[in-house]
Order: C-alpha cells, then structure tokens, then sequence
C-alpha cells in the first residue's frame, strides 16, 4: 500500500476500530482475491432510538480517490434512498463532504459519518437534494414520518445490519 491517500486512510481505519459510535460499521471492502480495497468502505449507520429512523441500519459506501484528504469521499446510499438531502441516485448532499463547500483534510471518516447520521434526522431546508423528499418534508410532515417509518423497517433485515 503506498500513497497518501492509502496511507490516511490505514490510520483512519485503525482509529475506526480504536473508538468508534456503537452500531456504527465501516471498514473497507475486501476483494476476492482476499486483499483489501482501502477506497471503498462498506457502513453502516443506525437509526437513532425516538426518532421514525429507529430501528433501521443504513447501508452507505464511501468511495475515495488516490487524491484524499485533499477532496472528499462521495457518500451514496442505494439508490431511491428517501430523504430531503439525498439525491435519487443515493449520493448525500452535506456541507462537510462538498469541495466547494465545507471539506477539509483534517475531516475524518468518523465525522463524516456523523454529520451524515446527523443529517438524517435534521434535514437540511437550505441544500435540497431531491425534489420528491423535500416537497413532503416541507408540506406533509405526517406522510414525510410515514415514509421515514417504511424506510426503517425497509433497513431493519439482517442483510443490511452486518456487512
């Protein structure tokens, strides 16, 4: 393994392992050949207990390029993944994962992670991302924790709680 990125993010996989939010997975995908691809992680976020996410395990995947920590990794859940800052093709819309926006080297995977889980349950008005998930979420607050529910139990199988 060489390379900046490859070298950054070994440190950020050890520290992952170290300390790291209960239920929370993300670890880098193995190959078939038995070796691991440090620019691709497998996650996983909870869903936060008194919320209509509770009981979900959200399946996410950080792709990274040989040029991290200078640019941030693309977050995508799967594709149609219900929510106001979640475009239809699954990449998050967030501030902190924005090159233009608010990225910064010193970001982790950790706080990527929880800015995302963050943004689940506090949608962010200001940065839409999906048409359908933010005209419910602005004028049907009723349908928006329906669908939110269905999403939860959608994410509560075992395929998407272990990786």
């Amino acid at each position: 393994m060489s390379g900046v990125a490859q070298q950054r993010l070994a440190q950020e996989r050890k520290a992952w392992r170290k300390d790291h939010p209960f239920g929370f997975v993300a670890k880098p995908r193995c190959l078939p050949d038995g070796s691991v691809d440090m620019l691709h992680w497998d996650c996983r976020i909870p869903g936060k207990a008194n919320t209509p996410w509770e009981g979900g395990v959200y399946p996410l995947v950080l792709k990274f390029t040989e040029d991290y920590p200078s640019n941030p990794p693309i977050a995508s859940f799967p594709k149609g993944f219900f929510h106001p800052n979640i475009f239809d093709n699954g990449r998050v819309c967030l501030s902190i994962i924005n090159s233009e926006k608010g990225w910064r080297p010193s970001i982790t995977v950790k706080q990527i992670l929880m800015g995302i889980s963050d943004l689940l349950y506090e949608p962010n008005n200001d940065d839409p991302a999906q048409d359908y998930g933010y005209k419910i979420y602005k004028k049907d607050k009723g349908k928006y924790m329906r669908l939110v529910k269905e999403q939860a139990r959608k994410y509560s199988d075992e395929k998407y709680s272990t990786i």
